[in-house]
């Protein structure tokens, strides 16, 4: 991939404004790298205008560049309007791992004691999602029925990326799916994360039934986890653990591709959180996870890119730490403002960092 070209997938109300923010902080006199930004834009405007083609057009220069930062959306509820356009992402890219990363912000107090990241690596592809469905009888005796289908190439990159990322952060991969009740289906994803654990023995791994794994979460509060998970338990995991830690705030998402060496290809990057048109134009919402997005794509670049990375993500939580906090999370700071403090330590770290 080019790390030093970012395909910018501008979006909707709320979402696009916080995207202007992380740009802000990606600018070369504060991240310290030059980058070049090919914009598009997906608002709903312009994919009702483009029929979508603007998201196509985004979706190849995307797998061209590798790197993509993306505002959240709005998705019409029309069957016959455009649809979201994760969905064309996701086909196009060829993306199959969703990461969905909690940590804990400063000064916001976590349900049930969590406190280290814990990252659910999920399917973005296949399982319950694009599932046929029918009914037959009437009555009472009227049955539904579904036929869901998983992939062994999807386990496989779900797995091991699930590994790579517990051996770049230290974590732990932990869970996995209900392997005793469907060993042919859900025991292959099983199956996957067993061979990822011998190409990654250095790494801790525990797995359990997903049941297990929803009950002991609130229990296992002193290890970083990592989670590989299907794609529905992934999205009911997400929705649960992103929130334990008291705000979604400190959450960015991530859609992986992978090469044929099981190594990230494609990385799109955005906020967990959609488009808060209450929000919108009234400087008061959080940027911090759009800005934490952009980091995280840094980490996929060079040494250059990878210490930005970290800067900016430390910046974020410090400056939180220190009282520079937006109205969600109990402060005073307005968007810019908070902005305008994390280009500000970003900036300081990476001279010290370069003076030492």
């Amino acid at each position: 991939m080019d790390a030093k070209r970012i395909v910018v997938l501008e979006g909707d109300e709320t979402g696009q404004e916080l995207l202007e923010e992380a740009l802000r902080v990606l600018a070369a006199d504060v991240a310290g790298i030059e980058l070049e930004f090919s914009r598009f834009d997906l608002s709903l405007e312009s994919r009702r205008a483009t029929q979508n083609g603007v998201v196509h057009e985004a979706a190849a220069a995307l797998v061209e560049a590798g790197l993509g930062l993306k505002a959240a959306t709005i998705t019409p509820e029309g069957a016959d309007d455009v649809g979201s356009p994760n969905r064309i992402l996701r086909e196009e890219i060829g993306g199959r791992v969703i990461v969905r990363t909690g940590r804990r912000i400063p000064g916001v107090t976590p349900l049930g004691g969590v406190h280290a990241p814990i990252s659910v690596v999920r399917m973005a592809v296949g399982d319950a999602y694009g599932a046929k469905e029918w009914r037959e009888g009437e009555g009472d005796d009227e049955v539904a029925f579904r036929t869901e289908r998983i992939e062994r190439t999807v386990c496989r990159d779900v797995s091991e990326f699930a590994f790579q990322l517990a051996e770049r952060t230290g974590a732990k991969v932990f869970g996995g799916p209900k392997y005793t009740v469907s060993p042919v289906y859900e025991g292959m994803l099983k199956e996957e994360m067993d061979s990822a654990a011998e190409r990654h023995p250095d790494v801790r791994y525990e797995p359990q039934l997903i049941d297990a794994t929803f009950a002991l979460l609130l229990s296992s509060s002193g290890d970083p986890l990592v989670i590989p998970s299907l794609n529905r338990d992934g999205d009911i995991l997400s929705d649960l653990v992103l929130p334990l830690f008291g705000s979604i705030a400190g959450s960015e998402s991530m859609l992986i591709a992978l090469d044929r060496q099981l190594e990230p290809r494609t990385v799109m990057a955005e906020a967990a959180h959609g488009t808060a048109p209450s929000l919108q134009g009234k400087n008061v919402a959080n940027p911090m996870a759009m800005i934490l997005a952009g980091a995280a794509l840094l980490g996929y670049g060079d040494e250059r890119a990878q210490t930005a990375s970290r800067a900016i993500r430390e910046a974020c939580l410090e400056a939180v730490a220190d009282g520079t906090r937006t109205a969600d999370l109990g402060g005073h700071a307005g968007t810019t403002e908070f902005t305008d403090e994390v280009i500000r330590r970003t900036r300081s770290k990476l001279e010290v960092w370069a003076a030492l």
